[in-house]
């Protein structure tokens, strides 16, 4: 059966580029030329299939129960239940109703979320070519095993990762590894590097084959793979979100004031020796009064209104609640190409011999890419920055850029006569060139010459995080029209031509608006740390320190969560490692987006609170996604940013109220309880009292939002919440209690007459009561929209209006006469007065905090 099947390596083992062939081979127990068929078949019951692991579903039936199971949602029930069983079989239905719309747009919501895993397992490849028994042949990639050797070519995704034994020409696109889209050659050889970016000598499952062929030493398959552990990512189950979060502990402290409340009432009721039925029939009506059933309509038709408006700015939300987690966060991480760069090479300048700008070496160049006829991103920056550089030329013979020797040449006609121009990779031309241009002339190049033009080019990448080709040039002397690599001889070196990835127009400008609003940024890129440095302070971010893949692996957790404090920018990252910045942000109390377009980012997406892809990105990307970007820019972020504040804004506007007004009027009638001899309100009248309360709220979604509450990132504080509802419900209470002895005291009001008025009474102070603490300011100087004021009157004259016509008799009203109505309206007047001089110290002690910063 061959050599024994050899141990899982350890994760603190070095990384398997580092080994070299001989060793890999011997720490898997192979040979360099491949498995026997028996040899594979035991280490794939070993090692299993490569493949990844199914995502794990959540059935239907299990997603609604866990909904129903939450705190609200129970609440909720219950008060359906009650109003139900108490004869108010339209409450109730209505409760139901919203609670079922409620939790069915989650359900559906939910299910897309596997979608994820499985766009990601139908991007990697299908077959793979192997040797096994001596032998190339094809074969299904989940049969693929450690100690495989396998051959790629041109156009193949890579089906596992291993380590390149030999190559001809090979380069893979690695964007599903690193993000960035431009080709890296790959070598046999050792390379020292921890961070997987580093790794020329590796070849990594889902990258694609651009060119050449290579031959490579299968060593991990599945979900061993840095692509596997993308899939893993995908398939584990999300944390709850900022918004379920802050919906939980509102249901929890609800629940609490609730039972509590309730215990209290009974027992006091039947201490008191009256009939038990009656004592239970108000209690639970309290209880239904207690509870927000209009809180999941008042959210979602508030989420769905801030989805419209987010399209409207070019944002397409898959997940309702990350419209408010949006609004929350304090962090936003973003891969730097196509985000805050056009992701599209520019040319950046034209370099002579002597080190100054030189337009020369550019225009030939330009000529080259043009008359060559291969156009790669570098030809097409060429081309652009130097549109009419061919006029006057014409071409009569190419050699094609050969990928072993990293250049290629043009023979062309121009002003001066035939003339071989050469470009590539600076190593490459340099080395083959005996002169170089000085003005009109030429002078002799020598290694000192040579060395001198090298460590110019490592001098733009090190300082402006510039690519760079060199251009080479000699007069064609030959007969012959064909030139091969034996004419790419005694060149004439013309200079350098650099290429930068600029950052967008409106980046730094971007970047600013988020930092004015609170949000910090944090470029994680998978790019050489030199290029993101660059890019960091040209878009205003701290560029003194960026931290590669490789110093984040050598770093702890606790280390991690220390270093991100101070740190803007990271290189060189690994797709994991994107996550662990994201988890190392998120421990320092961060609100954590996320903004990527690749397989790569697919994990931190994930990990993120919020994650946010774009049109153009990969489907794996999208499937991750809490919303989408139609157009990839930072600005488009900035206005989400805002519109998932203002939407949170309107969601707490609600729940201020309800908290505050519902408090007050329970502790009010459970306060008259204790010494009225009779029912302060009837229960009829307690639900018929909370359902016109409830609509006059139904117009929240539709109003304004003043600055300041879009200002910074926030998030709930239930005991800020507490307070607020304290100090407004107290004050409601002590209007109420005025209202008890004067009905009592004053106009000896029989308990019908003291039911109604106290009913008007409150539902007065309560819907009034909306326009003075929707907003900070005044509130004849910050009117609501329309639909809040033709919900909330529209609702007060309805209850204003009832106890006087002949359906009163149905809720048990008795109408007072005309001298309790006028005090009625005093007390409410000066109600309202002392609500505009408190709301200050109540809103001092708003239901909102600022997210908390990473620092």
């Amino acid at each position: 059966m061959g050599a024994p099947v050899p141990a899982t390596r350890p994760k603190s083992a070095p990384p398997f580029w580092s080994r070299t062939a001989d060793e890999t081979c011997a720490a898997l127990a192979c040979s360099q030329s491949g498995l026997s068929a028996a040899e594979a078949a035991v280490r794939l019951s070993h090692y299993g299939a490569n493949s990844d692991a199914p995502a794990k579903r959540v059935g239907i039936v299990r997603a609604v129960v866990r909904r129903l199971l939450e705190p609200l949602s129970l609440i909720l029930l219950v008060a359906a239940i009650v109003s139900i069983a108490t004869g108010d079989g339209i409450g109730g239905s209505i409760i139901v109703s919203i609670l079922a719309v409620s939790i069915g747009l989650d359900t559906v919501q939910e299910g897309h979320a596997g979608h994820a895993a499985d766009v990601l397992r139908q991007s990697v490849a299908l077959t793979a070519e192997v040797s096994r028994d001596g032998a190339y042949r094809q074969m299904p990639v989940d049969g693929v095993v450690p100690g495989d050797v396998i051959r790629v070519r041109a156009g193949d995704i890579i089906p596992a990762d291993g380590l390149v034994l030999d190559s001809t020409a090979f380069t893979a696109n690695e964007a599903a590894l690193t993000g960035e889209p431009y080709p890296v050659d790959k070598r046999a050889g050792p390379v020292a590097g921890l961070s997987a970016n580093q790794a020329r000598g590796a070849l990594f499952r889902g990258a694609v084959a651009q060119t050449g062929e290579a031959i490579a030493l299968v060593v991990n398959t599945g979900r061993a793979t840095i692509f596997g552990a993308a899939a893993a990512a995908l398939a584990d189950a999300a944390g709850a979100s900022p918004f379920e979060k802050d919906m939980r502990a509102y249901g929890l402290f609800t629940a609490r004031l609730t039972m509590a409340l309730v215990v209290v009432v009974l027992t006091t009721s039947v201490f008191f020796g009256r009939p038990l039925l009656q004592s239970l029939l108000f209690a639970v009506a309290l209880a239904v009064g207690l509870a927000p059933e209009l809180l999941p309509m008042i959210t979602t038709v508030t989420l769905s209104r801030g989805a419209m408006r987010m399209a409207r700015r070019k944002v397409i939300v898959k997940r309702l609640a990350a419209i408010h987690d949006l609004g929350a966060m304090t962090v936003l991480c973003t891969d730097k190409t196509g985000t805050l760069t056009s992701a599209e090479i520019t040319l950046d300048r034209g370099i002579g011999c002597a080190g100054v700008e030189d337009p020369r070496p550019a225009q030939l160049a330009a000529v080259a890419a043009v008359l060559g006829g291969d156009r790669g991103a570098l030809d097409t920056a060429l081309v652009a920055a130097t549109p009419d550089a061919t006029v006057g030329w014409t071409l009569r013979g190419r050699h094609a850029f050969d990928f072993t020797r990293r250049l290629g040449s043009v023979l062309a006609d121009g002003p001066d006569g035939p003339i071989l121009i050469a470009k590539g990779a600076p190593e490459a031309v340099v080395a083959l060139c005996t002169t170089s241009r000085q003005g009109s002339g030429t002078i002799a190049m020598g290694d000192t010459e040579r060395a001198s033009a090298l460590a110019q080019v490592r001098a733009l990448a090190d300082r402006d995080g510039l690519r760079t080709i060199a251009v080479a040039s000699r007069p064609w002397d030959k007969a012959s029209c064909d030139p091969d690599a034996t004419d790419e001889v005694g060149l004439i070196f013309e200079g350098l031509c650099a290429f930068a990835d600029p950052p967008k127009p409106t980046a730094a400008a971007a970047i600013a608006r988020l930092a004015a609003a609170g949000v910090q940024l944090k470029i994680l890129s998978g790019d050489d740390p030199v290029v993101v440095k660059r890019l960091a302070g040209l878009v205003g971010l701290r560029a003194d320190r960026v931290l590669s893949g490789s110093d984040i692996a050598q770093l702890s957790d606790d280390a991690l969560a220390v270093q991100v404090r101070s740190v803007d920018a990271y290189g060189r990252l690994a797709p994991d490692q994107k996550s662990r910045l994201v988890r190392a942000l998120q421990s320092r109390g961060a609100v954590v987006g996320y903004l990527g377009d690749g397989i790569n980012d697919a994990p931190a997406l994930k990990a993120a609170q919020i994650g946010l892809s774009v049109s153009g990105a990969t489907g794996v990307a999208q499937a991750a996604a809490d919303m989408i970007l139609l157009d990839q820019d930072l600005a488009v972020v900035a206005d989400g940013v805002e519109e998932g504040r203002r939407t949170f804004a309107n969601i707490l506007k609600y729940v201020r109220m309800e908290a505050s007004s519902n408090f007050g009027n329970m502790l009010s009638m459970a306060v008259a309880s204790l010494f009225l001899p009779f029912l302060p309100m009837l229960p009829t009248q307690i639900l018929l009292n909370n359902l016109l309360y409830d609509v006059s709220e139904v117009g929240i979604p539709f109003d304004s939002v003043r600055p300041e509450a879009v200002a910074r990132p926030q998030v709930w504080d239930m005991h800020a919440l507490v307070r607020f509802a304290g100090v407004m419900g107290l004050l409601s209470s002590v209007f109420d209690l005025l209202i008890f002895a004067g009905l009592v005291f004053i106009f000896h009001a029989t308990p019908g007459a003291f039911q109604t008025a106290w009913f008007l009474e409150s539902m007065a102070t309560q819907i009034l009561v909306i326009f003075v603490i929707r907003t900070r300011g005044r509130p004849w100087a910050d009117l609501p929209r329309p639909a809040l004021a033709a919900t909330s009157l529209g609702a007060l004259v309805v209850a204003m209006i009832l106890p006087f016509t002949p359906v009163a008799v149905l809720f048990g009203f008795d109408p007072p006469p005309l001298l309790m109505t006028c005090g009625i309206v005093i007390v409410v007047a000066a109600y309202l007065a002392c609500a505009e001089l408190l709301k200050n110290a109540a809103f001092g002690a708003i239901a909102v905090r600022q997210s908390p910063a990473p620092r």
